[in-house]
């Protein structure tokens, strides 16, 4: 897992540099993760580091057995995995975030016939808006994957005033095929064994 080390020490020294802290910003030491939790099949405990950087723009997820696949000798529910994310950020009253954009790496090995997609709905407790992501795969293709979904500024969900409610986030990944005997993949970067998802926050001042 030496990919995934590099990673880890990238994160490490971005943390240990001294932040520029702006007015429409929160101080960066005020911001922290609570906590997190994840379920679903995509996700079993204890298989998701986390990472928060020093400027707090970026938190990082790793998953270690977000795994889609398809054809001769798989299952049904092998074609499909989800993962229930639960992000507890604490930060200033006076503030909201919002996700920006979302990263995702990967890697993707799909027959003529197969079709994939990864997607990702987020939404915070107790709020009725939601705004979604979704990256797409046809098959035939076998690459490593980098894919920068950006999200609309007029569509993105703010979190509530006054209240620092946890953030959902529920990704997807499935795959589908027309074909009794195409095969596909849908997985981790095969160098590291790891998908990195890294999401860009938003910041800014309540009115109220």
């Amino acid at each position: 897992m030496q990919f995934k080390s590099a990673i880890l020490a990238a994160l490490a020294s971005t943390a240990i540099a001294s932040p520029i802290v702006s007015a429409d910003v929160p101080d960066p030491n005020q911001v922290t993760i609570n906590g997190i939790t994840t379920s679903g099949t995509g996700c079993p405990q204890g298989s998701v580091g986390k990472f928060l950087s020093a400027d707090r723009q970026t938190f990082t997820l790793i998953f270690d057995s977000f795994v889609a696949q398809v054809g001769p000798g798989t299952a049904a529910a092998d074609g499909r995995k989800f993962c229930q994310i639960n992000l507890d950020l604490h930060y200033p009253q006076g503030f909201q975030y919002s996700i920006l954009k979302t990263i995702y790496r990967g890697y993707a090995q799909l027959d003529a016939g197969v079709s994939g997609s990864q997607s990702a709905t987020y939404y915070f407790s107790g709020q009725s808006a939601q705004c979604s992501t979704t990256s797409t795969f046809k098959g035939p293709i076998a690459k490593n994957y980098a894919i920068e979904d950006n999200v609309a500024v007029t569509s993105t969900v703010w979190s509530p005033c006054g209240a620092n409610l946890p953030i959902n986030i529920k990704s997807q990944i499935a795959l589908t095929s027309s074909s009794s005997t195409a095969k596909g993949l849908l997985t981790t970067d095969s160098a590291d064994g790891t998908v990195t998802w890294v999401t860009g926050i938003s910041w800014r001042k309540c009115t109220k």
